[in-house]
């Protein structure tokens, strides 16, 4: 594959920031200037009212208001119509947290949770109408080393987004795949969604401060990051149906990592887990190179067992296989398209030839899928990196179902789905990547559509 343009993208509830020596491709982008420029406003005045321990501000589509204060999961109440059997039947609304369906709300919960240069950390919630809840990771890049944490802003987030970023992307449709609750066709779109944004460095993984230079100290807490949310979550929801844990880019690997708390804290819960577009294809070393500075190595569970007894043999099969296998009754996925331009730039950040990311890839997937009975993949044709938050998840690769039919399979049927993967030259047919060229209004997935 010939690179035209690196693109590296940061996602965060769909606000992409494309960093790029593509003239061409920042001209099709300029309309995130505005969204860009509010988060650094943003920022810098969470900064001033860090000091409390908890702010909330609540946003709904017609604009700002000030949050209500979160309470307990009400029981729900019965009809008390006594002939409301000979009435049509419609379910109840789901109620928790204060928050109608479809508001928004910013929570900024203090204490020792921060971004990785010592802004704010807050995330997200959506309200819903069931007792479902969708725990979605962000991505946003990595950094691990003196070279690549020292590049501000170029290969990993280093603020959590605004309230402002978040809504004008939702308004503006930027965002849309699973997040799109007026689509018809999406699964979720009555359940509620706490986005956790990605501004550590450290895929969610992390708990340290790391000095790498006299100049550059990063904060890698993604790990105390997360449990504040954790805390959030069984606070108002102490009890949950099902729970749909994902994440797109690095944030699946954060997704595979809590998704054994969550599965801890709802017994009871139906849950699946899917990793949008993180396949863990690594160097031999990056893992010893990079678990140390995060601190990652403290964020496993107690039962966990490393190869060796060290980080230095940890694969991503480990992660996948000990979790799935300590977890039989959740189901574990993962997504990825055959030749992710983003996954193998970063192979190739930590010294790996990208031409062997595909490979590697499939060999993989297919060594998890071997070692559990809960595991499955999708693989169609193209170099899209993720999937989760775009239009096209909806629209049809050139080989296999949509999918949002593929998810609905892994949320509903009896037996955890068999693996579908495109195969030989049928993997290089990118339809998602030929329409982009050819559409007026590419959708912000097209940034990731850099083959000649």
């Amino acid at each position: 594959m010939k690179i035209a343009g690196v693109w590296i993208c940061v996602l965060s509830l769909g606000l992409v920031l494309s960093a790029c020596g593509d003239d061409e491709a920042e001209s099709e982008n300029e309309t995130s200037t505005g969204a860009e420029s509010s988060t650094e406003e943003a920022g810098g005045e969470s900064g001033e009212e860090n000091t409390e321990s908890s702010t909330s501000e609540t946003v709904e589509d017609a604009g700002t208001e000030e949050g209500e204060e979160t309470e307990g999961m009400p029981d729900v109440e019965e009809d008390p119509t006594p002939d409301a059997e000979e009435e049509e039947e419609e379910s109840e609304p789901f109620e928790t947290t204060g928050l109608a369906a479809g508001e928004l709300a910013a929570i900024e919960p203090g204490g020792d949770t921060v971004c990785s240069r010592g802004t704010p950390f807050r995330f997200f919630v959506r309200g819903g109408t069931v007792n479902k809840v969708i725990l979605d990771f962000a991505g946003g890049g990595a950094c691990w080393d003196e070279v690549t944490c020292s590049v501000a802003g170029a290969i990993f987030n280093e603020e959590a987004p605004s309230t402002e970023d978040i809504q004008a992307a939702l308004d503006l449709k930027l965002l849309t795949g699973i997040y799109d609750n007026e689509n018809e066709d999406n699964p979720f779109k009555d359940w509620f969604l706490i986005h956790i944004p990605y501004c550590t460095g450290d895929i969610h993984w992390g708990n340290s401060t790391k000095k790498y230079t006299d100049s550059v100290t990063i904060e890698h807490k993604g790990y105390v990051n997360t449990q504040a949310v954790m805390d959030y979550m069984t606070t108002n929801f102490p009890e949950i149906e099902e729970v749909f844990v994902t994440g797109c880019s690095a944030g699946a690997y954060g997704a595979i990592l809590h998704s054994t708390q969550v599965a801890e804290e709802y017994p009871e819960a139906k849950m699946t887990v899917l990793g949008d577009s993180g396949a863990g294809i690594i160097t031999d070393q990056w893992f010893a190179d990079s678990f140390p500075n995060w601190n990652a190595e403290a964020a496993l569970p107690s039962w966990f067992e490393l190869p060796g007894g060290t980080v230095e043999g940890l694969t991503i099969v480990d992660v996948y296989t000990e979790i799935a296998n300590y977890h039989p009754n959740a189901r574990f996925a993962q997504y990825t398209t055959a030749f992710d331009s983003n996954q193998e730039f970063y192979f190739s950040a930590m010294g790996g030839d990208e031409g062997d990311w595909s490979k590697q890839m499939f060999e993989v997937l297919k060594e998890i899928e071997s070692k559990t009975d809960n595991f499955t993949y999708y693989i169609p044709p193209g170099e899209v990196h993720c999937i989760t938050p775009y239009s096209i998840l909806y629209t049809p690769p050139a080989t296999g179902p949509t999918v949002v039919d593929w998810i609905g399979s892994l949320l509903n049927a009896d037996d955890t789905p068999a693996p579908m993967a495109c195969e030989g030259d049928e993997c290089d047919d990118d339809v998602w990547c030929k329409e982009c060229k050819e559409s007026e209004a590419p959708g912000w997935h097209c940034g990731h559509c850099i083959t000649d």
